[in-house]
């Protein structure tokens, strides 16, 4: 019995020992698998996948260094319309947005006590005329009195005084008529020139002194942009420079100059006013349109380029990476212009690269020279 019971123990004695061995292969087997797959993620780690939009292979173009202005649109021929006399409106002939031409009536003013002056005034000028003519004749027939030494010449002097001062009141009543004529001329207000009514600022029936605002009027054929330049870039404009603008609402460019250039700094500000002068022959642009020009204030044409994008700096250094023999390396470069290439934002490379290289040209957030990398096409990051 008891050699019996021996037996059962060593026999489970031999299978505990046999389930220590199992489980101990089945953790060696894991951790090596697991070991291999923690390898595997390493190298494929140590490999930088690009897709060609990261990518720019270096080459020549032309770039230029814009200066942006900005500003508000304006008619650069425009007119007020003002009363010159004063007196009750009797007619408004336009209303706002109605085409006029030069010198056509806008206005007609009341002018019953204007043609009452005149008429005043032409019948003084008559009486002056009667008194000259009067005059004119005594002194005649005291020429003739003194020639025969019926009179003194001290008489013959008086006439020809009368005559004098009455030729001098006829001289007045003329200049008297002639006001008259004006004020009543001026009753009838005229456009000072061609184009647009903007505003209208009276109504039949108003009483209005001189200088009194009726009308306003714009000629929209050529407009002008007032744009502020920061007083360090005034001097990289001139007069006369060729300018490229868009204007908000309208679909095309727009082609313009520096037409003038303020002397000196607008008050309360460091900025001198340039005035921007655009051609509008089809009528698109309007007052009051908000506009942003850009001025090429120098170029370069066959430079070396890169985008704006692809340059890091560290330590006051700038470098870009580049991809040779495919891995990341990192190249110093030296910097020129800066500016506009095609749309792009780019800048000129001096030193450092050659034609041909490919430069990353995306920020991809910290990378390290000396990686492995590859590239890949866009479906293939799609599918992974």
């Amino acid at each position: 019995m008891l050699k019996r019971r021996g037996i059962w123990i060593v026999a489970l004695l031999l299978l505990v020992a046999a389930g220590i061995i199992l489980m101990k292969k089945k953790t060696a087997d894991a951790g090596a698998q697991a070991a291999a797959k923690q390898a595997a993620v390493t190298v494929a780690a140590q490999v930088l996948e690009f897709l060609p939009s990261d990518i720019v292979t270096i080459g020549s173009g032309d770039v230029r260094k814009l200066l942006t202005l900005s500003g508000a649109l304006r008619a650069y021929n425009q007119g007020q319309v003002k009363a010159r006399v004063a007196g009750e409106v009797r007619e408004v002939l336009v209303r706002e947005g109605e085409s006029v031409q030069l010198g056509q009536v806008l206005v007609k003013m009341d002018t019953v006590d204007y043609d009452a002056r005149l008429a005043q005034a032409q019948g003084s000028l008559a009486a002056a005329n009667a008194q000259l003519e009067i005059a004119r004749q005594a002194r005649d027939n005291n020429k003739v009195l003194l020639d025969k030494a019926f009179i003194s010449q001290n008489s013959y002097d008086n006439a020809k005084n009368q005559y004098a001062i009455a030729l001098a009141n006829v001289d007045s009543a003329k200049g008297a008529v002639a006001v008259a004529q004006k004020a009543l001329a001026d009753t009838v207000i005229r456009a000072p020139i061609a184009g647009l009514i903007s505003s209208r600022s009276v109504q039949p029936g108003e009483k209005v002194s001189p200088d009194f605002r009726l009308l306003e009027v714009v000629d929209l054929r050529v407009m002008e942009m007032e744009a502020p330049v920061p007083t360090q870039d005034i001097a990289s404009i001139q007069i006369g420079q060729a300018v490229q603008l868009k204007i908000e609402g309208v679909a095309t460019t727009v082609s313009g100059k520096v037409s003038r250039i303020n002397p000196g700094t607008t008050l309360g500000s460091r900025s001198i006013m340039a005035y921007i002068q655009i051609a509008n022959t089809d009528g698109v642009l309007r007052s009051g349109m908000f506009g942003e020009a850009q001025i090429v204030v120098e170029q370069k044409t066959g430079a070396m380029l890169i985008p704006q994008t692809a340059v890091r700096n560290e330590d006051g250094k700038n470098f870009v990476y580049v991809i040779e023999n495919n891995s990341l390396q990192q190249k110093p470069v030296s910097l020129g212009l800066s500016g506009d290439s095609a749309g792009v934002a780019s800048v000129e490379v001096l030193t450092g690269l050659t034609q041909g290289a490919q430069v990353v040209k995306t920020n991809l957030g910290s990378l390290r020279a000396g990686i492995a990398v590859k590239l890949i096409s866009p479906s293939s990051a799609a599918k992974g």
